[in-house]
């Protein structure tokens, strides 16, 4: 098969380090694939090659038939520390392999693939025939046996190889234990304490269990290094005499899949509670628990096993069975020690120096549709008797499907959901069906045997006899003739194998059919069997949860090609649980249009730090932020002093690092704090030691209270010159018998949040004191909002900013916004050596994300269907993780590529990162791009545009692409920097024009617009071009305004003109709305709306809206009415009034009867065309052209809607979700239940004492006095109007002055 084979040295030393290997090559096997077809197959020759001088070498390696199916193998004659490879092409030829892999082996069994960054490594090869091309391993190889194995060749030639290995003699002391042996290695002295440790060793092993070494000490000081189900586990204990009952015991597991048959390396390091736990390429980081720094173990360790169960602290472990290496502890070869069986050694049972390998040929299942294992059995035997070993990912798979004889139907075991299941069909009788164990798909070995003697099976998993399970069927069982392990051929017609489930993804081992192992080294060559996509001679299984690649605790889970993140509960999502569900700020909800409310924020987005709930208070200018801590309230001391201190821990419910985050991105922090004392000092001023202090952030001791500056040991009173007693700069150093209080707020945020509160000056005679640290607060999120708004303008196609290398290997999201005219365009783009990353616009139409992370470029495109080059704000999202690559733009359907199983993943760039530009020869971006995060850190635009030709910081525009969250008649406002919403002509307020403007109308309450000038009045206006002239005719009207009522008739609002004309919308007697129109020309006209009570004590929102003749009228969004005048000259407007009318103007009867009682209710948000009569009385009453008479209170007409109208209830402002209590009182808490039964007895008394008079007042002054009252209630109770009218509205009838005063 093969041609003549002649190796040369392809380099004389390329690395001068390196030592070349003694026997570089004794014997070359080219052998055909480890998967290939029985029909396909050629004999194989064992070549013993004869290496002459190298300098006289030519010829090379080339098979007969060049196909994937190819290897080349070397055997070194002995273990050697394998470094570099080097090939060249077959001497004289077009014969050359462009990429291969390779294989390494100890024994010429169970193979191992080279991988590099956690993947299957492909070496790039040659370009001809005679150069070199040589490579160093990242990772050095310790092995006798090596592979080659061609991916891909010269298309015009067949495979060539001419191969040289470099490398390094290789030492090692090496014992083997059988699973009941040991090594003791015994102190000198009885006692061994230790501060410091170091243990290393290798080891290999096909057991998942044993004990690898343990010690172990009287006083409950033990370390054990254990496999555990293939994973290594460290348990270490530091003195602790209690074992049982302290939590002091520390567990730290590592790795897994360690029961491979490789070598695997350990490496332990201890520095008192310190430990570096290394396995292979993975370290562990952590501090044992308890508060010893000592090891104290008993005269002796013990290694692979614990000889003498039963000691103080010991486990019941199994003992080692496997192989280890170089084992050092605290730099004292163990085994040398014992091959020179020197008496710190004791060894019991059989151990020895050389590592016995068992030879067990593992196969691996490559392909869910292809793969498949044909063996033979022995036909028409009485019974059945099948075994082997697997190992999977997968739920699902089918084992093995045979046909029984004598039509005893077909066999199948398959994995089902992670269950074993055994089925035996039958046309004629029953299915039989056994299911066996759970979660098989746990990557561990099991083995499973099925035995059947005439009518009885026996399924048995994991060699557990007593939990097996049997089963019986109607017929004898005849051994069958084929056996297909792990799928059916694809060409498969006949009904000798049928797969009801998917094939089988995994690892086999120890196939036993009729009691008779199966040689698959025998399948390989062809000799026996059949198989399709298989690996023969090694187990390729992969734990991709190793290392965790779901950010943010993401719990993963994996298949056999796959893995998979669940992040709930987590904040996060995406397909690695990168991208925070939350905002970054309160100013980014606000930005949504959101409330005020509580909400997550996520300040860095998608980095490290977790999300962080807050209170965002939206409905003032400033944005605050508030986060609350376990004690807020009014908290009462006492008996505490120098030598037992009041301490009080502060938990936020968050880390330190996420409220500094927080604190560091705000303009402005404060905490309140406040100490109310009775002969209890504070800070102990002038010049005492303080008797009282906080703790703050950077866990420091802090002597100045809230109001002062930090280093200064004063109150606020102090720095001010206001204390009550000037020689002491604190009003509660003065030490006086009466209350007295020091409150100011903490300001320095590099001192916040307060984490503790210390008081010492409470345990004297007559000593109090109560203290309030209130929720940590901020406003003005000043970095999310200037990021937001971080922009940049590019001019031309050559200009761009250049930022240092974005490192994102295995995780990367790039967000940003943009707008443009241009046709296409880079954003930007960063290159490495191979490897790049670029987002651009290819067309108006098109924006791609290209990435490529040594597999080749791979693009994600997004095809919108209106063009993007329309100058208004777009927004795009790309982000590339192991799983995915994904790009969304707008709120377009976002593109997704699911990444490949196998390959490189680590994205390596090394080059600046380009924005706006590139560093290749594609066109740059033409327009602006704003706030850019690269993995949530934000990039400094506007800086570096400052001093970068071509581009200029800022964009303007912004209301372009934002004016329509401007509501309710809000104009949007251009800034540098973003936008802002002018609410002057609207009705409502707030940074959105969303906020309603309400009040409550007493009876006989008045608001009056006049018409002189429009509203707002400006100075520098004139008279002639502002003024409403009495000729001018009003072409339009549009109304809206809402109200809440319990009373009818009323009058809600009232325009005349001065034509006499007037527009009225009332309330009739039965509760229906009436829209008036008095016209000069056409006389009255009504419109009556009868669709229900509307003092109904609910919140109704009316619409009238007159274009030319056409009026449509809307209550509660529903089109209620449409009229077209005749002819309408509605003219000259002279005032608007709401509630009552206390002018003398001609009403019709029913306005009469409205106007009688006015409106007594709360009305909301009332807006004439561009006037606001109500918003202008409540926040300009000075400058409008507005009059107010009787009571005008402002309130929440939805918040009185949803409050309970039976009860008289306090309602907080939502800007203040915690509340606040009145502290002129400073123990109001403390003393509730006392003076909550002393006040309740004075409110019953008075509450009597005061009708009785007002009874007989009305009865003696009826008229007189109930006009005085009315008088006297405004002057005296008007902040009490709200409960008033809540009680009021609970009436359906017009109710008395007393019952008024009754709920006042």
């Amino acid at each position: 098969i093969l041609s003549e084979v002649h190796l040369q040295p392809v380099m004389k030393l390329l690395f001068k380090k390196l030592k070349r290997a003694q026997i570089l090559i004794t014997n070359v096997f080219a052998c055909l694939s480890k998967h290939n077809n029985k029909e396909n197959f050629k004999a194989n020759k064992k070549c013993e090659i004869s290496i002459p001088r190298f300098a006289q070498a030519s010829g090379g390696w080339s098979p007969l038939d060049s196909n994937e199916q190819q290897w080349l193998q070397v055997d070194l004659g002995d273990r050697l520390e394998i470094v570099a490879v080097a090939t060249q092409g077959r001497y004289g030829s077009s014969d050359w392999v462009t990429s291969y892999t390779l294989m390494f082996s100890d024994t010429g069994r169970n193979w191992k693939q080279y991988r590099q960054d956690d993947t299957i490594w492909v070496f790039t090869g040659n370009n001809n025939a005679d150069s070199v091309v040589h490579h160093k391993l990242l990772h050095s190889t310790k092995a006798r046996f090596l592979r080659f194995i061609p991916l891909k060749w010269n298309a015009g030639g067949r495979i060539g190889l001419r191969v040289e290995v470099f490398g390094c003699s290789y030492k090692s002391d090496i014992a083997d234990f059988d699973g009941r042996s040991s090594l003791l290695y015994r102190f000198n002295q009885k006692l061994m304490s230790t501060f410091k440790d170091v243990v290393s060793l290798k080891f290999k092993s096909m057991q998942g269990d044993g004990v690898l070494f343990h010690a172990e000490g009287q006083r409950g000081d033990y370390i054990t290094l254990e496999l555990q189900k293939g994973k290594l586990s460290l348990h270490i204990n530091l003195g602790d005499s209690n074992l049982h009952f302290s939590n002091s015991h520390t567990s730290v597991t590592l790795s897994s899949l360690l029961d491979d048959q490789h070598w695997h390396s350990v490496l332990i390091e201890r520095f008192n509670k310190q430990v570096n736990f290394t396995v292979d390429k993975h370290t562990q980081h952590f501090r044992t628990k308890g508060d010893s720094d000592h090891l104290d173990i008993d005269y002796e360790l013990s290694f692979g096993g614990i000889p003498v169960p039963g000691k103080p602290g010991t486990f019941q472990r199994k003992n080692f069975h496997g192989c280890i290496e170089n084992l050092y502890y605290n730099g004292v070869n163990i085994i040398d020690l014992a091959k020179r069986r020197k008496p710190q050694i004791y060894t019991v049972g059989n151990v020895t120096f050389s590592c016995s390998e068992p030879q067990i040929v593992p196969i691996t299942f490559l392909s869910t549709s292809q793969s498949y294992l044909l063996l033979p059995g022995t036909p028409q035997i009485d019974g059945l008797s099948v075994s082997f070993q697997f190992r999977t990912w997968n739920k699902d798979g089918l084992f093995l499907y045979t046909e029984l004889s004598e039509n005893s139907g077909p066999l199948l075991v398959y994995l089902h959901g992670g269950r074993l299941t055994l089925l035996i069909q039958k046309e004629t009788e029953n299915p039989v069906e056994i299911t066996e164990g759970t979660n098989l798909h746990d990557g561990l070995w099991h083995s499973v045997n099925i035995n059947a003697r005439r009518h009885r099976i026996t399924l048995t998993l994991d060699n557990n006899a007593a939990t097996a399970s049997h089963a019986t069927t109607a017929s004898r069982i005849y051994s069958g003739n084929s056996y297909y392990f792990g799928g059916c051929p694809d060409n498969f017609t006949n009904s000798q194998c049928l797969n009801p489930i998917t094939a089988f993804q995994g690892c086999m081992r120890l196939i036993f059919i009729d009691n008779q192992p199966k040689d698959l080294i025998l399948v390989q060559q062809g000799s026996l069997g059949n198989f399709s996509d298989l690996h023969i001679d090694l187990c390729g299984i992969k734990d991709r949860c190793l290392p965790n690649y779901c950010e943010h605790g993401g719990k993963c889970s994996q298949s056999w090609t796959t893995f998979y993140c669940d992040c709930n509960d987590t904040g996060y999502m995406g397909a690695t649980c990168h991208n925070s569900i939350y905002e970054q700020s309160c100013e980014a909800y606000r930005h949504q249009g959101k409330t005020s409310g509580f909400f997550y924020i996520d300040s860095d987005g998608s980095g490290p730090l977790g999300p962080l709930r807050v209170f965002c208070n939206i409905t003032e200018d400033k944005i605050w932020t508030a986060v609350q801590h376990n004690n807020t309230g009014l908290t009462r001391v006492q008996r505490a002093d120098m030598e037992k201190p009041y301490t009080m821990f502060f938990n936020y419910n968050s880390s330190v690092e996420q409220l500094e985050a927080m604190i560091n991105s705000a303009e402005y922090c404060e905490q309140e704090a406040a100490y109310h004392c009775k002969k209890s000092r504070l800070l102990n001023t002038p010049n005492g030691i303080p008797f009282a202090w906080w703790v703050g952030r950077a866990n420091e001791k802090h002597l100045y209270w809230g109001g002062s500056l930090p280093g200064i040991q004063q109150c606020a009173c102090g720095l001010e010159e206001s204390c009550l007693d000037m020689r002491y700069f604190c009003n509660c150093d003065a030490d006086r018998e009466e209350w007295t209080n020091d409150t100011g707020l903490l300001a320095f945020k590099d001192h916040l949040p307060v984490t503790q509160i210390v008081i010492t000056d409470t345990n004297r005679s007559n000593s109090e004191a109560a203290w309030k640290i209130g929720p940590l607060r901020c406003y003005g999120d000043s970095e999310w909002l200037f990021h937001f708004w971080n922009a940049a303008s590019f001019n031309t196609e050559a200009s761009y900013l250049h930022f240092p290398t974005f490192h994102a290997e295995v995780s990367a999201d790039i967000s940003f916004f943009f707008k443009t005219t241009a046709t296409s365009g880079v954003f930007l783009e960063n290159l490495g050596i191979k490897d790049f990353i670029r987002v651009e616009i290819r067309s108006p139409k098109e924006i791609t994300f290209s990435i490529d992370v040594g597999n080749g470029p791979r693009e994600a495109t997004v095809q919108s269907p209106t063009p993007l080059n329309d100058n208004q704000w777009h927004y795009v999202r790309a982000e590339r993780n192991l799983k995915q690559t994904s790009l969304q733009v707008d709120s377009l359907p976002k593109k997704v590529l699911e990444a490949p199983a196998e390959g490189h993943f680590r994205l390596q760039l090394n080059s600046q990162l380009f924005v706006g530009g590139t560093a290749s020869r594609k066109k740059g971006f033409l327009g602006c791009i704003r706030s850019l995060h690269l993995n949530g850190q934000k990039l400094e635009l506007e800086e570096k545009a400052k001093m970068t030709p071509g581009v200029k910081p800022g964009c303007p525009g912004h209301c372009s692409s934002y004016g329509n969250l401007c509501h309710n008649g809000g104009k949007c406002v251009e800034k540098y920097n973003g936008y802002s919403c002018d609410c002057t002509n609207s009705a409502y307020e707030g940074p959105f024009c969303k906020d309603e403007v309400s009040a409550l109308f007493e009876a006989g309450t008045s608001v009056t617009y006049i018409f002189q000038e429009p509203y707002p009045v400006t100075k520098n206006a004139s008279t002639s071009s502002s003024a409403i002239y009495v000729d001018a005719v009003i072409s339009k009207e549009y109304i809206t305004f809402s109200f809440l009522t319990a009373h009818t008739p009323s009058l809600l609002l009232y325009i005349n003109t001065y034509f006499h004309e007037y527009l009225a919308v009332i309330l009739s007697k039965n509760g229906s709305l009436q829209v008036r129109y008095k016209l000069s020309k056409d006389g009255l006209l009504i419109f009556t709306i009868n669709s229900g009570n509307f003092a109904n004590r609910e919140l109704h929102h009316v619409k009238i809206n007159r274009e030319g003749r056409e009026l449509t009228v809307q209550v509660d969004q529903v089109l209620k009415l449409k009229h077209n005048f005749s002819e309408i000259d509605f003219k000259a407007i002279k005032s608007l009034t709401l509630g009552k009318v206390t002018d003398s103007l001609p009403l019709d009867p029913e306005v009469s009867k409205a106007n009688a009682y006015g409106f007594t209710g709360c009305l909301s948000s009332v807006q004439y065309n561009h006037i606001a009569p109500l918003k202008a009385a409540l926040r300009h009453p000075s400058i409008a052209p507005v009059t107010v008479k009787g009571s005008l209170t402002e309130s929440s007409c939805a918040s009185i809607m949803e409050a309970d109208v039976n009860t008289a209830t306090t309602i907080y402002s939502s800007s203040d979700p915690f509340g606040k209590a009145d502290e002129r009182e400073p123990l109001t808490n403390a003393v509730r239940s006392d003076s909550a039964v002393i006040g309740g007895v004075i409110a019953v008394v008075i509450f009597i004492i005061f009708c009785i008079i007002a009874i007989m007042s009305r009865f003696l002054y009826q008229h007189k006095q109930a006009h005085r009252s009315s008088q006297a209630k405004e002057k005296e109770y008007p902040e009490n109007l709200e409960s008033s009218f809540k009680a009021d509205i609970d009436l359906q009838n017009t109710v008395s002055e007393c019952k008024r005063e009754y709920f006042i």
